[in-house]
């Protein structure tokens, strides 16, 4: 595995990989991996002949009240298990590297970046296109393998991608959990013990929704009001968004019978946890067009 964190030798590398008709898969990532992570990289093991994985906390997908400075930072222990994973280079830039001063460029998907997440953090979805877009001219990859953890992220990145004629796929992978269904999320260790228990009730009431729609139930307000219920049950999670919505437009849907996303954030503690779940309907986690 090789570390590399100049953006002139990564794309350089790239290409030599491609002139050899080498297909690239690409991870991008802000480090503190877990299993998650990892599973993403082993899909891009699965399926690429190189594999590229990026370590960078980018700066300007953070609010000025946000969690940058104290963003978990495992760099070591991150390139160990990636090693493992036999991940081919490690793409390590700094700051400056990525936002050479005077840079004033941005990429921003407008409507789509101000919903679910994006209103609650506004500006967010501005640094995080900016930042994957310049990771795809510099890495150049075939496939890009993201989480459907970060739905909303999936469906801009998705817009940016047809919009730009970018030329990488976008591959999404299932939603990692812990025993008690709690999603996977490097900002889970925030989370002090009891905090931890509180934030399992964001997979309690996702589930509360399935048993319902098992029992035929399609209305998304009737299905909305159960989840806020649940939600409500549990006075330390502090909900910021229930919703029911098209997954690529994140519109609300008034039923879930043509498919839809069910997404839900909710702050414990200080802490902001992010959960979904996809109803068979709605596009297929794996491949998707280019």
């Amino acid at each position: 595995m090789h570390l590399i964190s100049s953006a002139a030798e990564m794309t350089a590398l790239s290409k030599e990989a491609s002139r050899t008709g080498k297909r690239i898969g690409f991870v991008p990532t802000m480090g503190a991996l877990h299993a998650g992570h990892i599973s993403l990289v082993r899909a891009a093991r699965a399926q690429s002949d190189v594999v590229v994985a990026s370590i960078f906390v980018n700066p300007t997908q953070f609010g000025p009240n946000e969690d940058f400075s104290k963003y978990p930072r495992t760099f070591d222990a991150d390139c160990a298990l990636l090693e493992k994973e036999q991940t081919d280079y490690v793409f390590h830039p700094s700051v400056e590297e990525m936002y050479p001063k005077g840079a004033t460029t941005w990429v921003a998907v407008e409507g789509l970046s101000e919903k679910l997440d994006g209103r609650s953090r506004p500006g967010h979805f501005r640094g995080v296109t900016t930042v994957v877009a310049k990771l795809f001219n510099i890495v150049q990859p075939d496939m890009a393998f993201f989480g459907q953890k970060d739905a909303a992220q999936v469906a801009i990145i998705r817009k940016m991608v047809r919009d730009l004629d970018m030329d990488v796929e976008i591959v999404v992978c299932p939603i990692v959990r812990e025993a008690d269904g709690l999603a996977m999320s490097s900002r889970n260790a925030y989370l002090s013990p009891e905090q931890r228990r509180c934030a399992a009730v964001l997979h309690r009431a996702l589930m509360r929704l399935q048993m319902l729609m098992d029992r035929g139930e399609a209305s998304s307000s009737t299905l909305i009001a159960a989840g806020r219920q649940v939600m409500a049950e549990e006075p330390a999670a502090k909900l910021d968004y229930f919703e029911i919505v098209n997954p690529e437009t994140l519109d609300p849907v008034g039923e879930i019978s043509g498919g839809a996303l069910i997404a839900v954030a909710a702050w414990v503690g200080s802490t902001r946890l992010i959960d979904n779940m996809l109803v068979p309907g709605t596009t297929v986690l794996g491949k998707t067009n280019r």
